[in-house]
């Protein structure tokens, strides 16, 4: 008999024919969000669990599904899920690192190119008719070439966008608790240094953090603070690293010259303030959506799932004490 599964969310049909090879689907193509509620009810008699950085696996939803095995992020994150209760509970939990580096990349080059030439505002006032003829000192951005890229959390991601900088004949700096290698950094032309000299120093901060209780709000008025007014700042990481009430504070009172947002604390609910600011980017969390890489990731996490309930190690692993 085959074991049973959920997918949480919509996928590609792909997917499913590759995962109903192996187990008993409970699939969810309507795209409900199911909730802790939800998914109590939907994991009661299930091994396993494909499921979206959305989904909170909390330890409420893993104590109502005894069954359960293992639980298979189809995200780089995952902070949605319980690792803790994971544990005590014997339950595997995986993600989907580097497949989707290269594609989040392009998005936080996108956000910076977008914040640094103004494009979003100029858009609309272009839309609503308010080009009237060409001025000389009309619409002035920042340059991007030969400026100062700032990189909060270097890993793969961060690594990755920094490879793009050389194209742009940028100075690049970074943080990390640990430096990385030095052939690392010669490979990118990167130097480590402290905080306060990163914020001091970036022309565009680029923030690729993990979000972790650690990580609340890593940027907030005290930090934005130590922004040169000229700066930017670029999230594609996760909202809550962000304190979006000083964040707006500082781009309406133009203490910041600009911001490129993907994620939102609370998301998809996130600050109308934002909408209120022509010197800001807003994305709807679309860091990995092409279809190439969404495909990959939700591969990558039915690869994952497969092995785990196969009695074998799933190759992205987050918790080894629960695999025995």
């Amino acid at each position: 008999m085959k074991a049973k599964i959920l997918v949480a969310r919509e996928v590609f049909p792909e997917v499913l024919v590759r995962l109903r090879q192996h187990f008993e689907v409970d699939d969810n193509q309507a795209d409900v969000v199911l909730g802790v509620e939800g998914l109590k009810q939907r994991l009661a008699d299930k091994a396993g669990a494909l499921t979206a950085a959305t989904d909170p696996v909390t330890a409420e939803v893993i104590a109502a599904a005894p069954q359960l095995k293992a639980v298979c992020n189809f995200a780089v994150g995952y902070n949605n899920i319980d690792l803790a209760a994971c544990n005590r509970a014997g339950v595997m939990a995986t993600n989907t690192p580097g497949v989707l580096d290269d594609t989040t990349a392009d998005l936080a080059w996108a956000l910076l190119m977008a914040t640094a030439r103004r494009l979003p505002a100029a858009e609309r006032w272009l839309r609503n008719g308010e080009w009237k003829g060409w001025q000389f000192i009309q619409w002035l951005g920042s340059d991007v070439h030969h400026a100062t890229l700032g990189i909060l959390g270097m890993g793969r991601i961060g690594q990755t966008v920094a490879r793009r900088a050389l194209g742009f004949d940028m100075k690049v700096i970074y943080h990390n608790r640990t430096p990385l290698a030095a052939d690392q950094e010669a490979a990118i032309r990167a130097s480590w240094v402290d905080k306060q000299t990163l914020l001091r120093e970036a022309d565009f901060l680029v923030l690729l953090l993990p979000y972790s209780p650690a990580t609340h709000h890593t940027i907030g008025a005290a930090e934005l603070a130590l922004m040169k007014p000229t700066a930017h700042l670029i999230n594609v990481a996760r909202g809550g690293i962000v304190d979006d009430e000083a964040l707006i504070s500082a781009l309406r009172q133009r203490r910041l010259s600009g911001a490129g947002l993907d994620v939102f604390e609370g998301e998809p609910k996130f600050n109308p303030g934002y909408l209120e600011l022509d010197n800001v980017a807003l994305t709807p969390h679309i860091g990995s959506s092409s279809r190439a890489t969404r495909m990959a990731m939700a591969m990558t996490a039915a690869d994952n799932l497969i092995a785990a309930l196969s009695g074998q190690r799933p190759p992205n692993l987050l918790n080894p004490e629960a695999f025995k």
